[in-house]
């Protein structure tokens, strides 16, 4: 399932009823068909299209016949459009719902309530762990990614946009240049999708370990320990 954002006045049944409901996750709260007008708009006013996984994989697949190794590159700019549009648009009804500043707002509580509507989407749920937060850098693990599960075990990264939306979403929230890659995926036989946020100099690290046949676990250490490539 694929959003588009739009600022009109909610056409939720639910939300008009229940306007400061949080628990608003159930499918009959958060979606509202509309079969006359042929819309799907869910609590925050966000236009949705259903997608199937043959869309998924038409368009991975067409990216790559069009542009070759480009396509990881063009999935990822795309997720960074999408994450740093949905940053503002995030701040707009956060603020609204819950009458205050995201950056008066828990951390942990804010990323939940973010993460939320993706994972009602179809997007997958997620964990992210702020354990090295200070250090510069954090990981996120997806489970039940929706490309990745399309695509199956390909044996390599697929998870691209999510990448992408990570580090749009991320820059826009610290107000700082963040990058993101992903050093686990489901498309390799693993059980589930890991990503690490951070500064370019640490993605660029990350992504020549995972060249030289480093995992993820080989990659946490080596971050943690402060090794960089030299």
């Amino acid at each position: 399932m694929i959003t588009a954002t739009s600022a009109t006045e909610t056409s939720n049944p639910a939300k008009r009823k229940y306007p400061k409901k949080h628990n608003h996750y159930g499918f009959r709260d958060f979606f509202h068909f509309d079969p006359d007008r042929g819309t799907i708009v869910d609590w925050n006013d966000s236009h949705n299209l259903l997608t199937t996984e043959d869309f998924i994989i038409g368009l991975v697949e067409g990216l790559e016949e069009e542009v070759g190794d480009a396509s990881a590159v063009t999935m990822y700019t795309i997720g960074c459009e999408w994450g740093q549009k949905d940053a503002f648009f995030f701040e707009k009804w956060f603020e609204k719902e819950f009458d205050r500043g995201m950056r008066q707002t828990n951390l942990l509580f804010l990323l939940e309530t973010w993460w939320w509507p993706f994972t009602s989407q179809g997007w997958g749920r997620w964990e992210v762990d702020m354990g090295d937060r200070k250090q510069g850098f954090m990981f996120i693990n997806i489970f039940d990614s929706a490309v990745a599960r399309t695509l199956g075990d390909v044996g390599k990264p697929v998870c691209h946009l999510y990448a992408g939306l990570f580090a749009g979403f991320f820059t826009e929230l610290v107000r700082k240049q963040l990058s993101c890659i992903e050093i686990q995926c489901y498309s390799m036989g693993e059980t589930y999708c890991k990503f690490l946020v951070g500064g370019q100099d640490r993605i660029d690290a990350a992504a020549f370990w995972l060249n030289e046949g480093a995992t993820a676990k080989d990659i946490e250490k080596r971050l943690r320990s402060g090794e960089l490539r030299r």
